[in-house]
């Protein structure tokens, strides 16, 4: 498999500036082969070292912060010489080893020539503890599950793949592109973008396969909740989880906490909520009430969305059965097209600085999927899961915000094409999105 986050460990490699790098993402989205495809490729010799099968390496980072002491140890322990420049030293399931965290800094600061990368499960929650690891002494990167270009490289759909990078103007596609990359898209929300699910798929075709693994992921998943240090909060964490579908399903998909537990409050959730983020499972999108710079300014913390990392999880979690695939675009619509939504959240992160936004008014009600700030320009995003692009709430945003609105995105399953002010993207095309709204961006500055 190709993973797009390659070049971006390759630019990390060759940074005049490289800190040791910790890797971050849900569990399963493939960190570990990522990092050992990475050295086998790009070093000389990798040198692995994996703290929950061998938790006696700790030991090594325990008695001593001089680095010069614990590379001639880590090098007898894995039995091969650790060269500058020309070992990639990756460091597994560190989680809860905060002494390897903290050593993280006297690599910086005292022996910068070594290449150290790091990863492991839960670390997003390991890393929100007080002193977890040092400030400003790492670089960081996040790994999501694989995009939909990446699925098309994968499963026999290069050249698609390759047509899609170098469309560079925005005009309709030719159907011997569209009509294949949307049955292509159909298969995409079965199997989602966890790289075993998708290496099942590719390998087999097999549609009970990608069942199989996709509910072992699922229950992997329902086993680290018993990982939370308080085990009151177990429960509490799957109610929210198995909520999901049913939050999802709603026409006003803002987060209730009466939904997760009849007569449930905040307080007694929040928590639960907060650790599935951390674990990078979901992402909180929050309200906005107006769309002003920096959009961050204008968030309503009291209401928010929830969706999951992977819309292959959301699809399995929610007991959809893959058999909608051959009944026309209901895959698409099924459940107020929730799935729909969380595959353009999932496709829309990578391209972005920090998740997204959403806005919402009530009496008469009005909702605008996504709101994102690319530079200095802030783009509604409207959502539709078929071909009926009706779009009543996206009018509405822009006659209340005329002057902050001068691009408004429609994701659908029509094809490529502007109107006036409205930039309609095939839902195929939802991994180019930012680009292709920066080459509209760029012609209306011209014309203007």
């Amino acid at each position: 498999m190709e993973r797009l986050a390659m070049n971006e460990l390759v630019a990390w490699k060759d940074s005049a500036y490289r800190k040791p790098l910790i890797m971050k993402g849900v569990r399963q989205v493939g960190k570990t082969w990522l990092l050992k495809e990475f050295g086998r490729r790009f070093y000389e010799n990798t040198a692995y070292f994996n703290f929950d099968e061998n938790p006696e390496y700790r030991d090594f980072f325990a008695t001593t912060k001089d680095v010069r002491r614990i590379i001639p140890n880590l090098a007898m322990a894995g039995g091969q010489e650790i060269q500058p420049g020309r070992t990639l030293l990756i460091f597994d399931e560190i989680q809860d080893c905060p002494e390897v965290l903290n050593a993280l800094k006297y690599f910086h600061e005292n022996a910068p020539e070594y290449h150290v990368a790091c990863a492991g499960s839960l670390l997003g929650i390991a890393l929100a503890k007080p002193s977890s690891f040092p400030v400003g002494k790492v670089d960081f990167l996040h790994l999501y599950p694989m995009g939909f270009h990446e699925f098309l490289m994968a499963t026999g759909g290069e050249h698609l793949a390759a047509y899609l990078d170098q469309v560079d103007e925005i005009v309709p596609l030719p159907d011997a592109f569209f009509h294949p990359l949307a049955e292509k898209l159909k298969m995409y929300y079965i199997t989602g973008g966890m790289p075993e699910v998708v290496g099942r798929w590719a390998a087999s075709q097999s549609v009970g396969e990608v069942q199989t693994t996709l509910m072992n992921i699922i229950t992997a998943y329902e086993r680290d909740f018993m990982k939370h240090p308080a085990p009151r909060e177990y429960p509490k964490i799957a109610r929210v989880w198995n909520s999901m579908p049913s939050q999802l399903a709603r026409e006003n998909k803002r987060f209730l906490y009466n939904v997760v537990k009849e007569g449930a409050r905040a307080r007694e959730y929040e928590d639960a909520v907060e650790w599935l983020v951390q674990a990078a499972l979901v992402y909180k999108v929050f309200r906005i009430s107006a769309p002003g710079l920096p959009l961050s300014a204008y968030e309503d913390l009291s209401a928010f969305k929830l969706y999951l990392a992977d819309v292959g999880v959301l699809r399995r979690l929610s007991r959809l059965d893959p058999s909608a695939f051959r009944e026309g675009n209901r895959l698409f619509t099924e459940f107020k097209g929730a799935l729909t939504e969380n595959f353009v959240l999932q496709s829309l992160l990578p391209q972005l600085d920090a998740v997204p936004y959403y806005w919402a008014r009530l009496n008469p009600s009005y909702e605008v999927d996504f709101v994102l700030q690319c530079a200095n320009d802030i783009i509604p995003i409207e959502v539709k899961s078929d071909t009926n692009i009706k779009s009543r709430s996206l009018k509405k945003y822009a006659e209340m915000f005329a002057a902050e609105t001068k691009l408004r995105v429609r994701f659908s399953l029509n094809n490529l094409r502007v109107d006036d002010d409205v930039l309609n993207i095939p839902l195929f095309m939802a991994d180019h999105a930012v680009r292709l709204m920066g080459i509209v961006v760029s012609q209306m500055r011209e014309d203007s």
